[in-house]
């Protein structure tokens, strides 16, 4: 609570002295809005639902994307990390393609599948997949040896060691790879609506475009508030949890 009440202040703070700043003049509003600003652009979009609508396209193609990105990237991961020539041919190249930015993706996707929804999957799915990769082989790689060496004594071998003896133990690095995961989404498909506009839905992405092309900064800004609330939001509610409650679990913390 008293966490939770400085940081409210701090941001109170923050608040407070860029709508003076703005109101006394300091820089132009044109290029840096009043708080105030930013806050009548969302009132309007909640009342005349862009910004319901826009959130929705946006989470849908978030959420499939990345559970897509998960369902490949974990039994990958588990490849790369058991078998050594998975691990010097499919991990090599994770690790190359995982230090490609997002956007590089854009063009690739754009003449493979046009101004489609097929190409925002794809950019999102390419943004998850190879980072819960990695994290699931360097999870698994962190398990310490005795258990493995123990569960082999006791007859386990193959899917039944992976399944339920190095999976399990790797949950907490697991975990920190998925939420690594969530963040490469959501960069992947803010450059996916940023550059691929599609007539089947207009995201958060296109609004922050949008704002850029008319000038409208108190709306980029108050797209780009909304983008981190969201992500902040998973973060403390989803993840963070999640995070702490194995690393109880496990004895690590």
């Amino acid at each position: 609570m008293i966490r939770a009440l400085r940081s409210l202040i701090f941001f109170a703070v923050i608040i407070a002295v860029w709508e003076a700043a703005s109101r006394a003049g300091w820089w132009s509003p044109v290029l840096v809005p009043a708080p105030l600003a930013i806050g009548e652009y969302l009132v309007t979009a909640v009342k005349d639902g862009s910004l319901f609508s826009a959130g929705c396209v946006t989470m849908k193609r978030l959420v499939l994307g990345y559970l897509i990105g998960l369902g490949a990237g974990i039994p990958l991961g588990l490849l790369t990390a058991r078998f050594r020539f998975a691990t010097d041919t499919l991990g090599v190249l994770a690790l190359g393609l995982q230090t490609l930015p997002s956007v590089c993706w854009v063009p690739l996707a754009l003449l493979w599948f046009g101004q489609t929804e097929t190409a925002m999957l794809f950019i999102v799915i390419m943004g998850t997949l190879w980072a819960v990769l990695l994290a699931t082989d360097h999870g698994i790689r962190q398990i310490p040896p005795i258990y493995r060496r123990a569960a082999s004594t006791m007859g386990s071998g193959g899917l039944h060691l992976l399944w339920h003896v190095l999976l399990p133990a790797s949950l907490p690095h697991l975990v920190s790879g998925m939420k690594q995961g969530w963040a490469f989404a959501w960069r992947s498909l803010m450059a996916a609506e940023i550059y691929v506009t599609v007539l089947t839905g207009f995201g958060l992405g296109h609004l922050l475009h949008y704002g850029r092309e008319l000038q409208a900064m108190d709306q980029v800004a108050a797209i780009m508030l909304v983008i981190l609330l969201v992500g902040f939001a998973a973060d403390k509610l989803l993840f963070s949890p999640w995070e702490s409650f194995l690393r109880k679990r496990w004895g690590l913390i």
